[in-house]
């Protein structure tokens, strides 16, 4: 029986089948190897944090900030592992209330919430004039579901909070940094 693939039609003398054979299955082989190899040289390479958890803010009202952070695709955020700070520190941020998070056995803290997706959590200022500039800060640490985690990461945006009865500001990101590409 002829190897599957191969044809013995040709006038030259047809190579023995355990050579024939033998050929296709290292072709096979070394495709397979270059398929694996650019496959997992992709998955290794993972997206700079400020990639990976953007993070952005808006003033609602004088005294009122939305945070949000977009999560990318195959990371996640540790709920206890996110503050948030103002600066000037006279302005004063009250406890922020935190939305549930999913539960996740994780392999580095056990078991912990976690966020995906689009987390938004509104911060109230205590005592900031309306029509000022504040810093707004959050730190965070989350991981890749490729098993990378993340050192704590700080990001920074400058907010401008309307006068009293003005509409909400649009988001303002953080500046991206260049660590990874």
């Amino acid at each position: 029986m002829p190897c599957p693939g191969t044809s013995t039609g040709s006038r030259r003398r047809p190579l023995p089948m355990r050579t024939r054979c033998r050929g296709l299955f290292l072709h096979a082989l070394v495709v397979t190897v270059f398929t694996l190899t650019a496959s997992a040289s992709a998955q290794v390479n993972p997206l700079a944090p400020e990639k990976a958890f953007r993070f952005s803010a808006r003033a609602l009202d004088p005294h009122t900030v939305e945070a949000r952070f977009s999560i990318a695709d195959g990371y996640y955020l540790y709920r206890d592992k996110l503050h948030f700070a103002v600066e000037p520190a006279a302005s004063g941020l009250t406890v922020p209330s935190l939305p549930n998070g999913k539960i996740k056995e994780d392999q580095f803290f056990g078991r912990v919430e976690t966020y995906r997706g689009n987390l938004i959590v509104t911060l109230q200022l205590q005592a900031t004039p309306p029509g000022q500039k504040v810093v707004v800060q959050a730190e965070s640490q989350g991981c890749a579901d490729l098993g990378i985690c993340y050192p704590p990461n700080i990001q920074r945006v400058t907010v401008a909070l309307p006068a009293a009865g003005s509409a909400p500001t649009p988001l303002d990101e953080a500046p991206k940094k260049q660590w990874f590409k």
